[in-house]
């Protein structure tokens, strides 16, 4: 017997040591592009770690031996031989037994491509024969990095972040790039998008503007380098570089010295600002004449006119053309088109005739991961962009419901892309972080060491990367393909990996559906994970409900609102209902957390991160318990609303309680292991709370405001029970403040009087708190054709109370919205203070928003479309949040929880 097992031994050594000494050639043309030689010395490397011997030689012709891999381009003597074809960026991998081997790339980017398939199938060695033909889908693959942070720069306002070693030392760590750069290869991706709000001043120099440039010599220096650096390793790895900008935002020492704001979205387009961006734009393609542009129109400019129009024509497009002109290149660069508060669709009937190498880009979920199942309009502008004839981009934007909690649902993600082709009809995809955009290169993650998001995110960038390549691949096959992968990774046998995958799939539908089910916005101004308000769940519209989310970005279904309405009308409902969301959340937690303990014990490799993945699960599984319940207890205080008895009341305050239990254990779960739950910190976010100076980024803050709320709604319902009757505390009017205005005309902010210089239209009703002001008086014809503007001194500081009317109407001003706008509170503005606040003659119910100004000299510019000013308050005046309740709706319940 010892014989026998010797013999084995032996026998297995000999096999060993045969393999390891296995020679191969790799055979390249004696002149091949950079992208094929990195592709061949990445299969080497993986070769020679597979116990292989490897060489590699350059040359044209050469007698066939079954031990030489043949890489070349359609074209190439090398390949020749080889009939078989395949599209943009495909390879063929070709192997008859006794031959050589064969790599076929259609161009170098197939060639790469092919080499690092070959290098996948080592499993541990290559097969002796193989045929395989593949190509991607999608034309355009690619990830993106803010060039940004989650606070603004002291002077600075949002976008605003020079390349600097202080602001983004990572910007110039070479071998980070190098890190992910080779993720973005080894998952196929083409694409590098690196979004700032005004790159060229930290990249060019500008002889007719020397003092726009934001940074100093020496950083000057080293930006150079380390674009050129990025640039060209990108290049050899088949990744085209997009550099993103936004419109129109000006350098602070150009802006400085014209005395112009660095942004101002209302302002009109002056020459100055057009030759300056023209010249910068001219310089910086002229000094990288292979990187590609990414533009938004909107947002930094007035949005949806002639003058997107004219910007891109006039300004951005001759731009390039001059740069091109400089170099004497005739060789378009890309230049993509974001459909973002902008009429993409006219923007482009106007520059296709003076530029041809355009794409188009629009968000897939506005800035969330809500549903495979869009439709509505804005599924209809994304086909009529497809339409256009040039490729459209989807663009999975910020995640702001996800973060911070790691996302892998292969299952969702693989539906989502195939919504991209089949709903959108695009073909490109570009693709945000998981969480922490604002945070790059880290995640939230409270570790010793900061986790990279290239690191913890495996599996979003490869889950979306693997579906962009192929979209519809057999539903089993991929659950065997991740549960190897994540078996692989965490040391577990195949039906465990399985479990890990059944965890992350169950947990990714939980944000999604209550996103798209109880949210108020599908932008970055909400933190789902933080929870939501009773009021924000009760009376949406008071916090400036964006219905997109409901009417696109879902499946057909209802609101909370909606859904008690319904209710108490005994009505039928209809798709997808706040209850049911409720029920199937607490379903998905359930199974998640028994998935993940189900894999728990058999865990052998990376514990740490594991434990990390696992603590997500639970953490979700609690968010969802919390969501269930308070959506279950919004519908029983809704119910009151409708049959006015406390007894309904009283069936919502024990879901109340649960649902800040489970809140309090979601707390628990993430207080010593999240640095935070969001990463933009700033005044911009509004839900659950503002997160002025980066407060209210943490669970732990979140839960005494929920707490509070609990104790205020039981005393509500005792102060019902004892006082029949009690009503909404009593507010005190607003007190007038005085201003220096020239040529102005009043108007008493009272019922029966005339609000516009052109038009009989009067005050109907209108809220108490409003009586006292004294309204400017402005023509409806001109505010249509004009910007409003008001030039003003004050003495003290003030409130201006505008009215802006509930409607999206092209003849309205549109109310201020950080979904499209990033400046939109600037002054404090975004936030609804009053909503359904006056009813006029002939108009929709008004929202009130107010601008806050110090002591001194203004202008304001507001836009054009009709709005009501109602005049400036004191300053000091607390500006209370509350619905007016004059929009035809029934009683108003806000004050059971505040």
């Amino acid at each position: 017997m010892n014989r026998f097992f010797l013999f084995l031994f032996l026998l297995f050594a000999f096999h060993i040591q045969g393999q390891a000494q296995q020679k191969l050639t790799l055979v390249l043309p004696s002149k091949s592009p950079e992208r094929v030689s990195f592709g061949a010395e990445k299969l080497q490397q993986k070769l020679r770690s597979a116990g292989y011997q490897v060489t590699l030689v350059r040359k044209d012709q050469l007698k066939a031996d079954p031990s030489q891999i043949r890489i070349g381009i359609a074209g190439d003597v090398l390949v020749q031989s080889i009939t078989e074809k395949s599209g943009k960026e495909g390879f063929v991998l070709h192997k008859e037994k006794g031959q050589p081997w064969f790599i076929k790339g259609s161009d170098a980017s197939g060639a790469l491509y092919g080499c690092l398939e070959l290098a996948s199938r080592l499993q541990p060695k290559l097969p002796e024969t193989l045929h395989l033909t593949d190509q991607p889908e999608m034309v355009l693959r690619g990830t993106c990095i803010g060039i940004q942070k989650p606070y603004y720069l002291p002077g600075r306002t949002v976008y605003e972040y020079p390349y600097t070693p202080e602001t983004f030392p990572w910007f110039y760590d070479k071998e980070l790039w190098i890190q992910y750069l080779d993720m973005m290869v080894e998952n196929r991706y083409n694409s590098l998008y690196l979004w700032n709000g005004h790159p060229f001043a930290s990249l060019v120099k500008l002889k007719e503007y020397p003092y726009a440039v934001e940074v100093d010599d020496a950083t000057f220096k080293k930006n150079e380098e380390m674009f050129r650096f990025l640039t060209q390793e990108a290049d050899k790895r088949g990744i085209w570089v997009i550099q993103m900008f936004y419109n129109i935002l000006l350098s602070k020492p150009f802006a400085e010295k014209h005395n112009l704001k660095t942004q101002d979205r209302e302002r009109p387009i002056m020459p100055l600002m057009s030759d300056y961006t023209r010249k910068s734009i001219a310089a910086f393609v002229a000094k990288y004449p292979n990187v590609g542009l990414l533009i938004t129109l909107g947002e930094a400019m007035e949005g949806v006119g002639q003058d997107d129009v004219d910007w891109f024509t006039k300004t951005i497009i001759p731009g390039v053309q001059d740069g091109l002109k400089t170099i004497g290149q005739k060789t378009e660069p890309p230049i993509v088109l974001r459909a973002h508060d902008t009429d993409a669709p006219r923007v482009m009937k106007s520059a296709l005739p003076l530029y041809k190498n355009l794409y188009t880009m629009a968000k897939f979920n506005g800035e969330a991961l809500t549903t495979y199942t869009p439709r509505g309009k804005w599924a209809e502008l994304h086909r009529t962009l497809s339409n256009i004839g040039t490729v459209h981009i989807e663009n999975v934007h910020i995640l702001a419901n996800l973060e911070p909690f790691r996302y892998g649902s292969a299952d969702f993600v693989q539906k989502s892309v195939q919504a991209m082709h089949n709903v959108y009809g695009a073909n490109g995809l570009h693709l945000y972080p998981q969480a922490s955009y604002w945070d790059w290169p880290y995640a939230a993650d409270a570790t010793p060491k900061r986790l990279l998001q290239v690191d913890r995110d495996w599996i979003w960038y490869q889950t979306w990367a693997r579906y962009a390549w192929k979209a519809n691949r057999d539903r089993a096959g991929e659950v065997t393909y991740w549960g190897n992968e994540l078996a692989r990774k965490y040391g577990l046998p195949l039906e465990k990996g399985k479990a890990v995958l059944e965890a992350y799939e169950q947990t990714g539908e939980i944000s999604p559906k209550l996103l798209r089910r109880y949210g108020i916005t599908d932008g970055n101004r909400q933190t789902l994970t933080l929870g939501m308000l009773m009021t924000q769940l009760i009376n949406p519209w008071r916090y400036g409900l964006f219905t997109l989310l409901y009417e696109s970005e879902a499946p057909e279904g209802e609101m909370i609102i909606e859904y008690a309405e319904k209710e108490a009308k005994q009505e039928k409902h209809i798709g997808e209902t706040p209850i049911w969301v409720a029920e199937e959340v607490v379903e998905h937690g359930r199974n998640a957390v028994r998935a993940i303990d189900e894999a728990t014990p058999a865990v052998t490799k990376d514990q740490e991160e594991f434990k990390r993945l696992r603590n997500d699960v639970y953490a979700q599984n609690a968010m969802a318990q919390f969501y269930a319940d308070k959506a279950r207890a919004a519908v029983a205080v809704l119910r009151y609303k409708y049959s006015g008895k406390v007894e309904d009341l009283e069936k919502a305050l024990p879901l109340l309680k649960s649902s800040v239990a489970h809140y309090a254990e979601l707390t628990k779960l993430t207080k010593d292991t999240y640095l935070y739950a969001n990463s933009m910190q700033t005044a911009q976010r509004k839900i659950p709370m503002r997160g002025v100076n980066a407060t209210y980024k943490n669970w732990y803050e979140m839960l005494p405001v929920f707490e509070k709320e609990l104790q205020t709604f039981e005393r509500k319902i005792d102060s019902l029970k004892a006082h029949t009757g009690v009503a909404a505390q009593q507010r005190m009017a607003f007190k007038p403040a005085t201003v220096q205005l020239t040529n102005a005309s009043y108007f008493p902010v009272q019922a029966g009087e005339s609000i516009y210089a052109d038009t009989l239209a009067k005050i109907v009703a209108l809220t108490p708190e409003l009586k006292d002001l004294k309204g400017l008086k402005m023509s409806k014809k001109q505010q249509q054709s004009e910007r409003t503007t008001l030039t003003f001194r004050a003495d003290k500081p003030v409130k201006l109370l505008v009215g802006f009317y509930n409607e999206k109407n092209p003849a309205y001003l549109r109310a201020p919205e950080l979904e499209t706008d990033a400046s939109a509170n600037d002054y404090g503005q975004a936030e609804i203070k009053i909503s359904n606040a006056i009813q006029i003659e002939g108009f929709p119910p008004v929202h009130v928003h107010a601008f806050t100004f110090a002591p001194g000299n203004h202008t304001l510019h507001l836009g054009r479309g009709q709005c009501v000013l109602l005049g400036f308050a004191e300053g000091a005046q607390e500006i209370p949040v509350f619905d007016g309740g004059l929009a035809g709706n029934q009683k108003n319940i806000d004050w059971l929880f505040e």
